[in-house]
């Protein structure tokens, strides 16, 4: 696999996701590696997220604070609603 792809997969709305965005639940303001520019994963999927809501894309944030700006916009994409959980989204199709 390409090193462009091999942090992200897709998700149900045709974006691209980070492999193990699900499992990373740490404060990214903790992150040891935080103040490290975002990781070409980071930036390709913050990008599809930009345009898909509309918003500015920033390529010059850190990986922690990419990390957040991604939880922003995946929460405005998804309408200011919880996230689905992926036993509900095994259902639904």
């Amino acid at each position: 696999m390409n090193e462009h792809t091999d942090d992200v997969s897709n998700d149900n709305s045709g974006l691209p996701t980070a492999k193990g965005a699900e499992h990373a639940r740490r404060n990214p303001d903790e992150w040891v590696t935080g103040d490290q520019p975002m990781t070409e994963g980071q930036a390709s999927y913050l990008k599809a997220l930009s345009e898909n809501t509309g918003e500015h894309f920033d390529s010059d944030l850190s990986k922690a604070d990419a990390a957040k700006r991604i939880e922003e916009l995946q929460h405005k994409r998804r309408g200011g609603r919880p996230k689905r959980s992926v036993e509900s989204e095994q259902t639904d199709g």
